[in-house]
């Protein structure tokens, strides 16, 4: 059987499976619906059908949801800067992602959900955007779509690309089919050199693969940063102390409150900012900590909190590094329970010192780095994230010295944004001088 005979085999065995399972993803819509009732809106678009024109767009990008689109920031800022006119597509598979990309570009760039992997769909999707560009963002291997682009001879680039282990394990159930979908893409812009070796173990060729770095440590620090901290402090009695647990995950709210309580027997007014990773989760998570006890205030109800408050939820998107900056430490969850980690360059990033949970398989270069840095603390278990947390509580030298090496290592991070736009370079028109 010849390769070509193989490949078509393989992508219409994998086809003919997502039609049958069709039904499944009416009702992973429907459930999720429930729990967050944007997903019953805007069905048409996940299954490639559109009520308002389309037309040629000179970049599509692709990022799943609010970590991938934050990472993505840079370059599309860039592209905006550098071209004028530039009409540029971003798809999100979230509604959280997005709000994100309406939050921060407007009318400046268009946006649709990204269709189902369904060949229906897609090709229906890139008959109404076709685009001259694809880059798709991190670790969205999808093989419908990115057959259909190379069909297209639309030039694919995935970029921040990374692959852990545990990835590699799962993709490599179907590396025949991967493989060659792999092998359509021009380049594959890996974080690091480890997830660049695992992409080529997956099947991609070496001279695809190219370790840039993390667009990560590209992170814009927001404008308002200063401002957030100083309306913040107001509003805080002097020598209060701060923590903030991010990012949180259903099964890490109960130690979350555990901790505050913990901690509040050694400071009796110290204050918790609580953004839970989901934004179904954040009247959960006010309502959580009240059953408990605590005074509870919302960033959206009260904008600032009182006196008298406990607990501070952040039931807003796009202002997480602002308020990482107001806290004195900082809990990155995500870490506690197998989801792998959130991105923690981001308090680095304000100087606000880190701790986490041992679970980070997806930000464990950055992990590591950090920890070699001595600008994260990773701790074994919720009681060893208490006790890192209350020994930086306590000692203000050190959570300086964590905050200082911290920015340091942003700092020297940056470049993978240069790195990509010069590789990206020959397929957009000439910069606006």
């Amino acid at each position: 059987m010849s390769d070509r005979t193989a490949e078509r085999l393989l992508r219409a065995l994998y086809s003919a499976v997502l039609y049958v399972l069709t039904p499944i993803t009416v009702y992973h819509l429907i459930w999720r619906g429930f729990r967050y009732p944007e997903y019953f809106q805007r069905w048409n678009e996940r299954y490639g059908s559109y009520g308002t024109p389309g037309g040629a767009v000179d970049v599509w990008l692709h990022a799943v949801s609010v970590g991938e689109v934050n990472a993505a920031a840079p370059v599309v800022d860039a592209l905006l800067k550098r071209h004028r006119g530039l009409r540029v597509l971003v798809t999100t598979i979230t509604p959280t992602g997005s709000q994100r990309v309406q939050a921060l570009w407007g009318g400046r760039v268009l946006h649709v959900y990204s269709p189902y992997d369904l060949p229906g769909a897609v090709a229906r999707f890139l008959s109404h955007y076709p685009p001259r560009l694809a880059l798709i963002m991190e670790t969205e291997l999808w093989p419908s779509l990115l057959f259909g682009c190379h069909d297209r001879k639309v030039p694919v680039y995935i970029l921040n690309a990374r692959l852990s282990a545990r990835s590699l394990r799962g993709y490599s159930v179907l590396r025949p089919l991967i493989a060659r979908t792999l092998r359509t893409v021009r380049k594959v812009a890996a974080q690091s050199g480890d997830d660049a070796a695992r992409f080529v173990q997956l099947g991609a060729l070496p001279t695809q693969v190219r370790d840039v770095g993390n667009l990560k440590f590209d992170i814009p620090v927001p404008d308002n940063v200063r401002e957030v901290v100083h309306g913040f402090r107001q509003h805080l009695s002097g020598g209060r102390r701060v923590w903030i647990a991010a990012s949180t995950h259903e099964d890490e709210e109960a130690p979350v409150l555990a901790l505050h309580a913990r901690l509040r027997r050694r400071w009796p007014d110290l204050l918790l900012l609580w953004a839970p990773r989901h934004p179904e989760r954040f009247p959960r998570a006010a309502a959580a900590a009240r059953e408990t006890g605590w005074t509870v205030g919302t960033r959206r109800a009260d904008r600032w909190p009182s006196a008298g408050d406990d607990v501070f939820v952040l039931d807003t998107l796009g202002e997480l590094m602002a308020f990482y900056a107001c806290a004195d430490v900082a809990f990155v969850g995500g870490s506690l329970q197998a989801i792998g980690g959130h991105n923690m360059l981001e308090p680095a990033a304000v100087g606000t010192p880190a701790v986490t949970g041992p679970h980070l398989h997806n930000f464990s270069e950055i992990s590591r780095r950090l920890k070699e840095a001595d600008a994260l603390v990773i701790a074994p278990d919720a009681a060893g994230v208490g006790d890192a947390i209350e020994t930086l509580l306590a000692d203000d030298a050190r959570r300086q010295q964590m905050a200082d090496r911290g920015r340091a290592l942003v700092e020297h991070g940056r470049g993978a944004l240069a790195r990509t736009l010069a590789m990206i370079a020959p397929h957009l028109p000439a910069p606006v001088a």
